[in-house]
């Protein structure tokens, strides 16, 4: 019995000494639960579908007849039920463009679907489109043009009461909304009422942007707020549909505005951030943004959607790619083999996870606590990380593979709960006899995908450079 209590106490003891290692603190700005959420996402689509599809253009001048708009075989559950099998997680739908025709039939105005002769004035697209959204299980998001070309009162004060107005009627009558998208588009020539005339705003205080971005949080409070700059996702300063290759996650957010002039800030962003912000890739599968007949032969290969891919979700952002539906209310066939198709490249790289299988050493972990071991990495779990004492910047993981493998693409992830720390980083690879450099990066951030030329190793290795706390890696894949 005396033996036992013995080895009671020193159990305790142990237990005790344990949970003085504390985990990591948050290193600088992190991440809203929402944020968390919308970055898992990774892959998205965005619907331009309105009465530019019928005129063939990608900007509506607002003086377009409603009576243009009529779709001929509309069926959203095709349409979202596309793009679930694509891989898409959540869509995006243009609700109002910058020609300011509604696809609701919205009580501000009448240029509307309910003016239009399709579904006899009865229709509405958003209520189609975001119903078939959630039968699927996809998220379904809203984008409200605040430039109008078509309203008499753009340009005065009255018109932020419209504008609010029709914001309030989508995140009140749809359901969840998972993303509300704005953008910097703001004003210039346009019909206005009959008007036809140019009218300028200051795009820094005119739309009185965090109002409105109160507006979204009080109705629709689990939604993020996309804009140039944010105030939870942020352009990345391009429409081509991909990120720098450093891409922070940090943003001085109140130097930012929809509309700001130093976009290309946006593609890297600010390492001294004051934010979490992270980057959204916005680019069309087509050309334009709308469907055009004359485009059906110059969409994106697949794999140039591949390599986007990598260059986006890869970089630490998202990727909503823009698949714009024809005239008849549908995905073009050729859009959809180009989705297809790469959805089926990615399926095949990302097929096997060789490290899964291997087994993980580090050259240092706090406190010698399991909790914060090396085999975090590749335990499947994104809950746990590898981590280093507190003073400690530097510092590599090892995952022995356990049999030689031919290998081209290393997946690495942070646990961003904690911040985004890593600012330099290296990946090697052993072939049973010498190290040799596989591939050298910068950020890591939520995902960071790297490729590389495939050889047959036993071993890979990542090295911590440089990092502004002690890292935390949640996730090191190898494909």
């Amino acid at each position: 019995m005396k033996i036992l209590r013995i080895l009671s106490v020193l159990l305790i003891s142990a237990g005790a000494a344990d949970s003085q290692v504390e985990p990591p603190r948050a290193f600088g700005p992190v991440p809203s639960p929402a944020q968390v959420t919308w970055q898992k996402l990774e892959y998205s689509a965005f619907l331009h579908f309105s009465m530019n599809t019928f005129t063939d253009k990608e900007w509506g001048y607002g003086d377009e007849p409603e009576s243009l708009f009529m779709p001929t075989a509309f069926d959203a559950a095709s349409m979202v039920r596309t793009l679930k099998e694509a891989g898409m997680k959540s869509v995006i739908l243009t609700c109002k463009h910058h020609d300011g025709f509604c696809l609701w039939p919205t009580a501000t105005t009448d240029h509307s679907v309910k003016k239009s002769p399709w579904r006899n004035g009865r229709g509405d697209i958003v209520k189609e489109i975001s119903d078939a959204c959630r039968d699927l299980g996809l998220g379904f998001g809203v984008y409200l043009s605040p430039w109008d070309r078509n309203s008499a009162d753009y340009g005065r004060p009255e018109y932020l009461d419209i504008y609010r107005k029709q914001l309030s009627e989508l995140l009140t009558n749809y359901g969840p909304i998972s993303e509300v998208w704005f953008d910097g588009a703001n004003g210039g020539d346009g019909y206005y009422g009959g008007a036809r005339e140019t009218r300028t705003i200051d795009r820094k205080t005119y739309y009185q942007w965090n109002e409105t971005w109160g507006l979204v949080k009080k109705l629709q409070p689990q939604a993020v707020i996309f804009s140039d700059g944010g105030p939870d996702v942020r352009w990345v300063g391009d429409e081509e549909g991909y990120a720098g290759e450093t891409n922070w996650s940090l943003l001085r957010r109140n130097e930012v505005y929809p509309g700001y002039d130093k976009y290309t800030e946006l593609i890297s962003e600010h390492a001294d951030g004051t934010h979490w912000v992270p980057a959204e890739c916005d680019v069309s599968i087509r050309p334009g943004w709308f469907y055009h007949p004359n485009q059906d032969t110059l969409v994106k290969s697949p794999i140039a959607l591949y390599n986007l891919y990598f260059q986006s979700v890869g970089r630490n952002a998202s990727l909503l790619l823009n698949v714009p539906p024809d005239r008849r209310g549908r995905i073009h066939p050729t859009d959809s083999s180009a989705l297809m198709a790469f959805k089926e490249l990615r399926e095949e790289t990302f097929r096997v996870n060789y490290a899964r299988r291997g087994r993980a050493s580090a050259t240092a972990v706090r406190g010698n606590d399991p909790r914060f071991a090396a085999a975090n990495v590749n335990d499947g779990n994104p809950e746990t990380y590898w981590s280093t004492d507190g003073g400690m910047t530097t510092g590599s993981v090892v995952v022995e593979l356990d049999s030689q493998t031919t290998v081209g693409c290393v997946l690495l992830q942070e646990y961003i709960s904690l911040g985004q720390r890593v600012g330099k980083f290296s990946i090697d690879l052993w072939d049973g006899s010498a190290w040799t450099e596989g591939a050298t990066g910068t950020t890591i951030g939520y995902k960071r995908m790297l490729r590389f030329s495939p050889r047959p190793v036993t071993k890979i290795r990542l090295t911590i450079v440089q990092s502004g706390a002690c890292p935390a890696i949640s996730t090191i894949s190898v494909f």
